[in-house]
């Protein structure tokens, strides 16, 4: 029983030694090949992604300075497109314009020949309708007064006046005038 007490009891709490120095020994060797070969490689790779992200940034604010560029050139090319529109439609509604009075000018101008020549036709064909009736009237007032007379009024100088003589007592009558005794014995 003695050796029983020589012998301490183990305790949970105080670490076994020679398995701390095989941990240790085995955590040295671990941490050597780590540090010599997965370090490197990790430190490498870590480098290169690093790079792959600021070239990636650097590459993505080109872009995108790149893409401002090209939005504000864009801008610019609608703005100078939109401006050119309005001066083009602004061209075209005053081109309208001048159209609409040119050819108002026009019409008018035409309707003021028409009504001219109109007028004209009408002017000409009164005075032609005026000399036929003055003659078919004079016609048959000379063959009248021949009648009455009993005479052949084939004189052509007092058929004219006989004529003019017998269509001015008309006019006069037609005017509302009455003819005085010494103008109807003209």
């Amino acid at each position: 029983m003695i050796e029983l007490a020589a012998e301490e009891p183990n305790s949970p709490l105080l670490p076994v030694w020679p398995e701390v120095a095989v941990g240790l020994i085995c955590f040295g060797i671990i941490f050597f090949a780590f540090y010599k070969k997965l370090l490197p490689n990790i430190n490498k790779t870590l480098e290169e992604r690093r790079e792959a992200i600021e070239g990636g940034i650097e590459k993505a604010q080109s872009v995108q300075a790149e893409a401002r560029q090209t939005l504000d050139s864009y801008k610019e090319l609608l703005a100078e497109a939109r401006h050119e529109a309005a001066r083009l439609r602004q061209e075209a509604q005053e081109q309208g314009a001048a159209l609409i009075a040119e050819m108002r000018a026009e019409g008018q101008r035409q309707r003021e020949e028409i009504i001219s020549a109109g007028h004209a036709q009408i002017a000409a064909d009164r005075k032609q309708a005026t000399e036929q009736l003055r003659q078919d009237v004079g016609q048959l007032a000379i063959e009248l007064a021949g009648r009455l007379v009993g005479e052949s009024l084939e004189d052509h100088a007092r058929q004219s006046r006989t004529i003019d003589r017998f269509l001015d007592e008309l006019e006069e009558q037609a005017s509302g005038s009455v003819p005085s005794p010494t103008e109807a014995g003209r």
